[in-house]
């Protein structure tokens, strides 16, 4: 008989495809030596060629042409890439990339997965570079040492593509984390709780290691010489909605905020994390308030934002402002009349760059 801990968790069954494609890569290296000299007696749109090489069942050269492969590229060293035989049932798919280097030095593979896929059939038969290299660039280059260089052709020969079926097992699986929901157990029910906040008539349990493990600013004061509150355990917040301070504790605890439908609550509670040193969460209201930026609420957002050092949702205000339309219906609507001397200065320098077109 199984185990008893084995009963009742069965194996979990996928199955999954891959569209593959048969490749065979290699490559050939091909020195030139005496460059001077073959650039001197090659005549123009002549070409020397390397011995046969074979990549995936097929024999392939490699022409070098010194002087350039035609008129037009008569200042370039071209090279061509040649299937050295006819392709009779199919045509051949091939993926090709030259590089030179100094004769001691070849280069790494280069990623042909990037390069262009030629078709090698009659009548089309060679991969061409004509300006592959401007040879004036070249000669001043340091991959001519000692009149002598190296062209490395990589070849990756594309064969048949096909669907594979791929059928997997799991016989291990990993729930999502969840510390959020559980913590969030523990605010809700004050199970093991050693504080109580009172924010105006209502009262909140907590537990001093969770906020202080999140909050430097509730570290200082829940567990310093000087902390707020009684002998009882009571820490009184002032100057804070107890709806705000619900949402700050559910935040601290969980990570989770509710939806928000009045810019008026994420501002509070972007005032709340700046005073509890929350930063992550002070983001996510600049972010919030972004989208509540309009002709009536962006004089309070910018002043907000001015306030507490929102550097984002201070650009974001400003961005809103730099329209014409936009401007004007503010300034008519008198929305510049809580904002600081430094922060009004800023919206003047708008002013003045756009009132000629307003």
């Amino acid at each position: 008989m199984a185990p008893a801990a084995c009963r009742g968790s069965p194996s979990r069954f996928s199955s999954a495809s891959a569209i593959v494609a048969d490749t065979e890569t290699g490559y050939h290296l091909l020195k030139i030596g005496a460059y001077t000299r073959t650039r001197a007696t090659a005549p123009p749109a002549s070409f020397l060629s390397s011995s046969q090489f074979t990549v995936g069942g097929y024999r392939w050269r490699i022409d070098y042409y010194p002087n350039g492969a035609s008129a037009d590229c008569a200042d370039y060293i071209s090279l061509f890439l040649l299937l050295d035989e006819k392709a009779t049932n199919s045509s051949v798919k091939v993926q090709a990339q030259f590089q030179i280097s100094s004769t001691d030095q070849v280069m790494k593979p280069p990623p042909l997965a990037s390069t262009r896929v030629n078709r090698y059939c009659e009548g089309s038969w060679s991969c061409a570079h004509r300006k592959f290299i401007k040879r004036e660039d070249f000669e001043k280059s340091s991959d001519l040492r000692d009149d002598s260089f190296t062209i490395r052709c990589d070849v990756a020969v594309i064969g048949k593509i096909r669907t594979e079926e791929v059928t997997t097992t799991t016989f291990v699986v990993v729930p999502p984390p969840e510390l959020n929901q559980q913590l969030g157990g523990l605010l809700e029910t004050g199970m093991g709780a050693d504080v109580v906040f009172q924010v105006g008539d209502e009262t909140f349990a907590a537990h001093r290691c969770v906020l202080a493990a999140r909050s430097l600013v509730f570290s200082a004061e829940l567990y310093s010489s000087m902390k707020e509150g009684d002998a009882a355990g009571v820490v009184r917040i002032e100057d804070m909605e107890a709806q705000v301070f619900k949402m700050l504790l559910r935040y601290v605890y969980t990570e989770t905020l509710p939806e928000m439908e009045e810019d008026v609550m994420c501002q509070h509670l972007l005032v709340a994390a700046g005073r509890y040193n929350l930063e992550r969460l002070k983001l996510i209201c600049e972010e919030k308030l972004c989208r509540y930026i309009a002709v009536g609420t962006v004089g309070n957002i910018l002043a907000l934002a001015d306030q507490h050092h929102c550097a984002g949702l201070k650009k974001a205000c400003f961005h809103f402002l730099s329209s014409q339309a936009n401007l004007s219906a503010v300034i008519a609507a008198d929305g510049f009349e809580h904002l600081s001397r430094s922060c009004l200065l800023e919206c003047i320098t708008i002013y003045s760059n756009t009132a000629p077109l307003l």
